[in-house]
């Protein structure tokens, strides 16, 4: 499942950790992959069924990037793939500078008495 995503993580340096969950009020399955480069707090949701004849339908995937309280919406791989392009890197990039510059503040400059 999702194997153009997985071959895109790993090309990109990301690592992944793949769960399977089975929820017991509802018909779909659900597997989880988490990733990222250092640490995996980034998610992917994919909500999935089995058509009649034992193929998976996926009806959903949702990413959640770096912790996201609202989750982009797919209905299928290849739009997830776009935006990943997209918008992944750029992100990590905001991500990375703003927890530099956060560090920055907390550090006490040379010479400073404690």
């Amino acid at each position: 499942m999702l194997s153009r995503t997985k071959q895109y993580l790993r090309k990109n340096g990301y690592f992944y950790k793949k769960e399977y969950i089975r929820p017991l009020l509802t018909p779909d399955n659900i597997y989880i992959f988490r990733f990222g480069r250092d640490r995996l707090d980034n998610r992917l949701i994919i909500r999935y069924s089995h058509k009649w004849t034992g193929r998976q339908r996926i009806n959903e995937i949702d990413l959640r990037l770096h912790k996201q309280k609202h989750p982009r919406i797919f209905e299928n791989e290849s739009e997830l793939l776009q935006y990943l392009e997209g918008h992944l890197l750029k992100h990590e990039a905001k991500v990375r500078a703003r927890e530099d510059k956060d560090s920055k503040q907390h550090q006490v400059p040379d010479g400073a008495s404690k």
